[in-house]
C-alpha cells in the first residue's frame, strides 16, 4: 500500500445517483493508487441502487438521510483519519492523474486546499457548452479566491479548525468555506491537473433556471461576509441590480398599461421612459456576462446567441433567487426533466 495515496480521503455526497456515482468511483480507482485511497460516501437517503454502488466499489457507506449537503459532508470528514480530505461530488468524473495532482499541489506546506473548475461534458447540449464557458481555468497551478466543493481536497486540520462548512448554508456553502480559509491567511491554489468532468452541468435552458434559482439563495448572505474582492464584487452587485430592474420592468409596464387603458397615451411618457431604462440595464448586464463568456471558446454565430440566452436566463435566475427560495428538490426537478 502506498504511503502518499494514503495520505488523502475522499468523501462523496450523493443521493439517488446510482449511474453517476458507479462512474465517479470508476474514475477514481482507474487512477494509479487509486485503490489504495478510503472512500466515504456519505448517503443522503437513496431509494436507487445508490448504496450497492457504493459497498460494491469497496467504499464505507454512511446513510444520513435528511441532511443537508454541508451537514453530510461535516459528518463524513469526521470519519476520515488522513491528512488530506478530497471532497469529489457523485456526479463528477476524475481525469487521470488527478490524484496526482492533488497530492503534489498539497505537498507544498504554504496550500491549504486545492482543486480546479469544472468541465461540462463532451459533446454536451448547446447549454452546456454554453455555461462551460462562464469557468476561467488556470493555465498552471496558481493562486485563486474560491475552489467549487465538488472538485476539492483541503488539509483535515485546515477544515476541522475553521468548523468545516456552514450548515446554516444550503447554497454557496464551498465559497464561505474558501472565504474563511482566505480570512484565516492561508492559500487555495488552482491545478490544471485536477481536471473533473462535471456531469449534472445543466443541458437545458429550464434546468439552468432551476439551477441558478436554487444555487444563487444563498449568495448576497455569503458574499457580504468577506473578504470581498473586485473579482467578486459582480456576484454581489448584480443580482440586486438586475432584481431592481425587473420590479422596475413591472412597475413601467404597469403604469404604461394603465394610462393607455385610461385613454392618456401622451401622460404614459415616464411609465415607458421607466420601462425603457429598466430593460436597458438588464440588458446591459446580461450582455456583459455574454461578452465575458465570449473570451472563450467561441466559435461562431451560433456560439454568441447561446451565449446571450445562457447569460439571460443565468442573470434572471440568480436575481429571483434574493426573493425565490427555491430547494435543492427544484434544482433536482429541472435535471429530473432532461431528456
Amino acid at each position: 500500500m502506498s504511503t502518499r495515496e494514503t495520505r488523502l480521503s475522499v468523501v462523496i455526497p450523493v443521493r439517488d445517483d446510482a449511474r453517476r456515482l458507479d462512474a465517479c468511483l470508476q474514475s477514481l480507482l482507474a487512477q494509479p493508487g487509486g485503490v489504495d485511497v478510503p472512500v466515504i460516501v456519505a448517503d443522503n437517503g437513496s431509494k436507487d441502487d445508490t448504496p450497492d454502488v457504493a459497498l460494491r466499489h469497496g467504499a464505507t457507506l454512511l446513510t444520513l438521510p435528511g441532511l443537508s449537503v454541508a451537514q453530510m459532508r461535516n459528518r463524513a470528514v469526521a470519519r476520515t483519519t488522513t491528512p488530506l480530505v478530497g471532497l469529489v461530488d457523485a456526479d463528477h468524473v476524475l481525469a487521470p492523474g488527478w490524484l496526482e495532482a492533488s497530492l503534489d499541489a498539497l505537498a507544498d506546506p504554504s496550500v491549504a486546499a486545492a482543486g480546479a473548475p469544472y468541465h461540462a461534458p463532451t459533446p454536451g447540449t448547446w447549454v452546456q457548452r454554453a455555461y462551460d464557458r462562464f469557468r476561467i481555468r488556470p493555465q498552471r497551478r496558481e493562486d485563486t479566491d474560491w475552489l467549487g466543493s465538488g472538485n476539492l481536497v483541503i488539509r483535515r486540520d485546515v477544515f476541522t479548525s475553521l468548523g468545516g462548512f456552514d450548515e446554516g448554508l444550503e447554497t454557496c456553502e464551498d465559497v464561505d468555506l474558501c472565504n474563511r480559509v482566505r480570512r484565516a491567511g492561508l492559500r487555495l491554489v488552482g491545478d490544471p491537473g485536477m481536471r473533473s468532468v462535471h456531469l449534472g452541468d445543466p443541458s437545458t435552458l429550464k434546468a439552468l433556471f432551476l439551477s441558478e434559482l436554487w444555487r444563487g439563495r444563498d449568495n448576497i448572505r455569503v458574499s457580504l461576509r468577506g473578504p470581498l474582492t473586485l473579482r467578486a464584487l459582480p456576484s454581489l452587485v448584480t443580482p440586486i441590480a438586475v432584481l431592481a430592474a425587473l420590479v422596475l420592468v413591472v412597475v413601467g409596464l404597469a403604469v404604461t398599461m394603465a394610462r393607455v387603458s385610461a385613454g392618456t397615451h401622451a401622460e404614459g411618457g415616464a411609465g415607458r421612459a421607466l420601462l425603457g431604462a429598466a430593460l436597458a440595464l438588464v440588458s446591459a448586464s446580461i450582455m456583459v456576462r455574454a461578452l465575458r463568456m465570449g473570451r472563450r471558446n467561441t466559435r461562431s454565430w451560433t456560439d454568441v446567441l447561446g451565449n446571450i440566452a445562457v447569460a439571460a436566463v443565468y442573470e434572471i435566475a440568480r436575481a429571483l433567487a434574493l426573493v425565490v427560495r427555491a430547494s435543492h428538490g427544484t434544482r433536482r426537478r429541472g435535471e429530473a426533466s432532461t431528456p
